[in-house]
């Protein structure tokens, strides 16, 4: 039997919308990165119009209407389609690339438009083709714990889904509510969890994914062993839909844990973050399944600009930590145990801990809610980068000492289970000035200590110039080669995740 799970993004995002700047007011990409030239792709004709009408019925060919796929979330990147096609199968996903391969018109893949760097919407006047209406559940094996699904699954309601039969999805966004599975995949996102059930390379069984010439490829499998060959769906986890787009996907998802727990802490130092953190560690050991960092800044941009009423106010840092276990009384206890501990080795200065669902939430939203909070300053500087703890922090002060002024908010919050920080300032509306102090010489600075880039949201169109700060020569050169041959004509997400060649 199959399930519809869709949850539409643009509703979900409707509170952030609703107060923003209206789309028109966001800078075309193309004036924003003057230095971007359109390929040489075919202009979209009526023609190419009636066919697409013809392919999938004119109520999914969408003409007008069309800057909430234009436009990213943020209000950061604007593009100029004409056309957004919505298919409800591979067949059609198949029919609609075979044609734009024929005559060469570039396209975007969306999902749930949700991605940070980019890469989710046009840049110029690619065709959108949107996963949206793809949203079956095909088959959950309640033996292993394989769910098959379609690409345009809504997180959040997959995991719903999942709950009535004891299981969960393996990973957990801030933008669950409206982030796709097959987005998920292609952008290899990592998320609160990744820390207890490792990243989407070791969860993804196997996809299908439709290639730029319209065949269709089937790696589909729900075995956790299958040696045979090269594993060519690695190559489509985060390749964010340049090498092509996918259509299904069989995942492997753990059992729901009968208990959870989730503790917030003040801490007065980073020093004592990184002592808690090891400490939580060995006393929580089989039960951690997250562990959150957020600074003083993060926590009074929530405040103060969604009037969020903070448990903890007026302290230097913050940790998030959650258990998930089998036992409500020994996770309960030994949680306790770690909160008492930890303030009698004055690691923690105050905590609060939460064990009912409607506590954990109001809890949560002090960390999954600060990008919605840093969008009410104004622009949003955002960057998702990994780092030796050692160095974690270090980043975020020198970023504020850089900027000064000139910027309304520096603040640094992430996952410190997995050393990845994110970093965000703001600005009133966007400032090139500001922009050019922070690229390249936060890139430089990371790669000087050993890290990366882009952690989780990917290189998209706005870190694609920067790759080299992360592989060597030789490996972009082979990335060239794979984009080359999957995808001679080049229209699958064109401007994305690799830079022009010269």
């Amino acid at each position: 039997m199959q399930h519809t799970v869709l949850k539409s993004c643009r509703q979900c995002l409707a509170r952030i919308h609703t107060s923003a700047t209206s789309f028109g007011n966001v800078e075309l990409t193309s004036k924003r990165y003057p230095h971007l030239r359109r390929g040489r792709f075919s202009q979209l004709t009526s023609d190419d119009v009636t066919h697409f009408r013809q392919l999938l019925g004119p109520d999914r060919v969408l003409t007008e209407d069309l800057d909430g796929y234009n436009t990213d979330w943020m209000r950061s990147v604007r593009g100029a389609s004409q056309l957004v096609l919505r298919p409800r199968s591979t067949a059609e996903v198949s029919a609609v690339l075979r044609h734009c391969s024929e005559r060469r018109l570039a396209v975007c893949p969306q999902g749930g438009n949700t991605g940070l760097v980019g890469g989710s919407t046009p840049v110029f006047d690619e065709i959108v083709l949107s996963t949206s209406l793809m949203n079956k559940i095909i088959a959950l094996d309640t033996n292993s714990g394989a769910l098959t699904c379609e690409a345009g699954c809504v997180l959040e309601a997959t995991d719903a889904y999942l709950a009535d039969h004891g299981f969960m999805m393996p990973l957990d966004l801030g933008a669950k509510g409206s982030c796709q599975i097959g987005g998920n995949v292609s952008t290899n996102a990592g998320g609160l969890r990744l820390v207890r059930y490792g990243g989407l390379h070791g969860s993804v069984l196997g996809l299908e994914a439709v290639m730029a010439d319209g065949q269709v490829l089937d790696c589909m499998s729900t075995m956790k062993k299958d040696n045979t060959g090269y594993d060519l769906k690695h190559l489509l986890i985060g390749s964010e839909g340049t090498l092509g787009v996918v259509t299904k996907v069989a995942i492997s998802c753990p059992r729901r844990p009968n208990c959870v727990n989730l503790v917030l802490l003040a801490v007065k130092s980073f020093e004592d973050v990184l002592a808690t953190y090891r400490f939580a560690q060995t006393q929580l050991g089989e039960i951690l399944s997250s562990i959150e960092f957020m600074d003083a800044a993060s926590q009074e941009c929530v405040s103060n600009n969604l009037k969020v009423t903070h448990p903890l106010p007026g302290h230097p840092f913050y940790m998030v930590i959650e258990t998930a276990g089998s036992r409500d009384t020994h996770d309960e206890e030994k949680l306790s145990l770690f909160l008492e501990e930890g303030m009698q080795r004055e690691l923690v200065i105050d905590g609060v801990l939460a064990t009912d669902t409607s506590q954990i939430k109001s809890l949560w939203q002090l960390r999954e809610r600060i990008a919605e909070a840093l969008l009410v300053d104004g622009y949003n500087y955002k960057y998702d980068i990994s780092l030796p703890l050692h160095a974690f922090y270090d980043i975020v002060t020198e970023m504020r000492q850089t900027l000064g002024d000139s910027i309304v908010t520096c603040c640094g919050y992430g996952h410190i289970g997995d050393g990845n920080l994110h970093l965000n300032m703001t600005s009133r509306e966007f400032d090139g000035d500001v922009l050019a102090r922070i690229e390249p010489s936060l890139y430089r600075w990371t790669a000087e200590r050993g890290g990366s880039i882009s952690a989780e949201h990917g290189l998209g169109l706005k870190k694609r110039d920067y790759i080299g700060y992360s592989k060597s020569p030789g490996a972009v050169v082979l990335m060239r080669q794979l984009k080359r041959m999957m995808d001679p004509h080049g229209i699958l997400n064109p401007h994305k995740v690799l830079p022009e060649e010269s």
